[in-house]
């Protein structure tokens, strides 16, 4: 059974995939869901190939950005920025409250620098996942070059 956490980054997919056109080719109803736990993006554009992350938080209100949100694995994400890869952003707010209210927010990889990307402690050896290590976004350093689109 799906976390709480999951149902969000779920839902949030769902609303870019349906309410996003593609930043790439500009085709309408073409962004579709990657596999669960496919790594560093979760939307393909089914007409150019334009790949995505998505990340979705609650918040209390969804005009206001957080300074920052949890991101998934460091080590995938190291091993790509160190490759110069970095993928867009869609950005999911959705009011803790109501659901219905939320807005889309949207960086582009070429505006991504490694500042963003913050890891975090790895996880104590009596955690369930011992050793794993995450990262989170710093949206403070990214502030002026986000955009919200919905």
């Amino acid at each position: 059974m799906p976390t709480d956490k999951q149902k969000l980054g779920s839902y949030g997919e769902k609303l870019v995939a349906k309410l996003c056109t593609c930043p790439k080719c500009k085709n309408d109803k073409t962004l579709k869901l990657l596999p669960p736990n496919f790594k560093c993006a979760d939307i393909i554009c089914d007409y150019c190939g334009y790949l995505a992350q998505v990340k979705s938080t609650n918040v209390s209100d969804t005009s206001i950005l957080p300074k920052q949100i949890l991101g998934a694995a460091w080590g995938p994400q190291e091993e790509r920025m160190q490759s110069g890869i970095y993928f867009p952003l869609f950005l999911v707010l959705v009011n803790k409250k109501k659901p219905k209210d939320f807005s889309i927010y949207y960086l582009s990889a070429d505006l991504q620098e490694p500042e963003l990307f913050k890891p975090r402690k790895p996880l104590g050896e009596k955690a369930k996942r011992a050793g794993w290590q995450g990262f989170i976004y710093d949206l403070k350093s990214v502030k002026n070059r986000i955009v919200r689109i919905i």
